[in-house]
């Protein structure tokens, strides 16, 4: 049985369940396992890792389990958003080849945005593609003077002749150097505030003038990059949406981007593995631990609680909104949940390798924080749920109303 021929969410898990085993290992709960929240690889074992993922997707898709959510007119299922969260956590049963920014940000990210926004071509280009991983596409929109206030982006497009000239930089473009494609915002008009004057565009990561280059967290690896872009030109038939409106673009795929939080939820580890340390280490009888380990507990239930009542909800047909920023929010405060009770468990084994396999959370205590600003900062998280969720007045702006050639900078 296909995702297409399943009737309901419990019989589409059964035999989802059947179609994993027969292709995958099941997951032995190995309470040693990787606890990195951003890969720590050099550049060929980046490569493979992406590459093996890219051919577990093909699989998936060709199965029909690739685009459970989307209609059948454009390549998916048909079925329902729970029917996808039913399958993610079934899959979580099994050894999977992993996870990557990149391959979750063209999947779950920048496929449904151009199937929202893009033209009929640029659909049949780049949709299954990139649901498929035949493609493999990086969002260009953060900024070194533009991050949490993404609006106020300095990166120029100016018109000429039948396409548009490109100058600026963007960072933080999670994969960019094995990206074949890139969604790209920039500001087409300086002369009217800020959100007005953007335009989103489709841009292939080979083009004369992309130079991509990767920065070395202090994690030790390089997911990240810094993108500079001089004298690009794009053609105006790979713009994504209208002239101007860049800033809708973007929301659509940020809204995107904190609605997926909650499918990365399993990302560095957790109870478990600090549960299994703290015994290994005899420090379970210690209070400060036990307070710890208790609080990483009660944090992952509420959690799961939380995505229970989100699934309910949307089976009475309420949509997402901003709902989406508190997940990602609760999930960012518990990864540091976990890194500040894995500096209570381990003590001194969190900065020098004892040569016992603790030291491996290192990489979830200095990768952690990152997560608090990917897909939109706490503060910017907070100021949603504010203002959308809790109807409290709107942040004071100076800039608001103002053209963003005016705005001091």
């Amino acid at each position: 049985m296909t995702a297409r021929d399943a009737p309901g969410v419990e019989e589409f898990a059964d035999a989802a369940r059947a179609w994993l085993a027969s292709r995958l290992p099941v997951r032995g709960g190995d309470p040693r396992e990787s606890v990195a929240v951003f890969h720590d690889l050099p550049h060929d074992e980046e490569r493979a890792l992406i590459g093996r993922i890219q051919d577990w997707l093909r699989v998936r898709y060709d199965a029909g389990y690739g685009a459970i959510s989307w209609a059948r007119e454009h390549g998916g299922a048909g079925l329902t958003p729970l029917h996808e969260e039913a399958f993610a956590e079934v899959e979580r049963e099994f050894v999977t080849p992993g996870q990557h920014e990149l391959t979750s940000v063209s999947t779950a990210l920048i496929a449904p945005t151009v199937q929202m926004f893009g033209t009929s071509l640029q659909r049949q280009r780049l949709v299954e593609p990139l649901l498929r991983g035949d493609e493999l596409a990086c969002q260009l929109f953060s900024e070194p003077s533009a991050g949490s206030d993404l609006a106020g982006l300095a990166t120029r497009a100016v018109p000429d002749g039948t396409g548009w000239v490109v100058n600026g930089q963007k960072v933080w473009s999670s994969g960019a150097q094995f990206a074949g494609w890139g969604e790209l915002i920039c500001r087409t008009d300086p002369s009217v505030p800020k959100h007005k004057g953007l335009t989103a565009f489709l841009l292939p990561m080979d083009t004369p003038g992309v130079d991509v280059r990767p920065l070395r967290q202090m994690s030790g690896g390089s997911s990240f990059c810094e993108v500079f872009l001089d004298d690009v030109r794009i053609p105006d038939a790979l713009r994504l949406g209208e002239v101007g409106s860049g800033w809708a673009v973007t929301l659509a795929t940020l809204g995107f981007e904190r609605g997926h939080s909650g499918a990365t939820a399993d990302v560095g580890g957790g109870f478990a593995q600090l549960a299994h340390d703290a015994r290994k280490l005899g420090r379970t009888g210690d209070p400060e631990v036990r307070r710890a380990l208790a609080e990483v507990w009660l944090a992952e239930k509420v959690g799961a609680l939380s995505a229970q009542r989100d699934r309910e909800s949307r089976l009475d047909g309420a949509e997402p909104g901003p709902m989406g920023s508190l997940r990602k929010l609760d999930w960012a405060q518990r990864l540091k949940q976990v890194s500040d009770a894995a500096a209570v468990v381990l003590g001194p084994r969190l900065v020098a390798d004892a040569g016992d396999g603790t030291y491996r959370w290192t990489e979830h205590y200095l990768g952690a924080p990152g997560y608090r600003i990917a897909g939109g900062s706490d503060e910017v998280q907070r100021t949603i749920i504010a203002e959308r969720l809790l109807g409290l007045p709107p942040e004071p702006r100076a800039d608001r109303g103002v053209a963003w050639k005016d705005i001091p900078r």
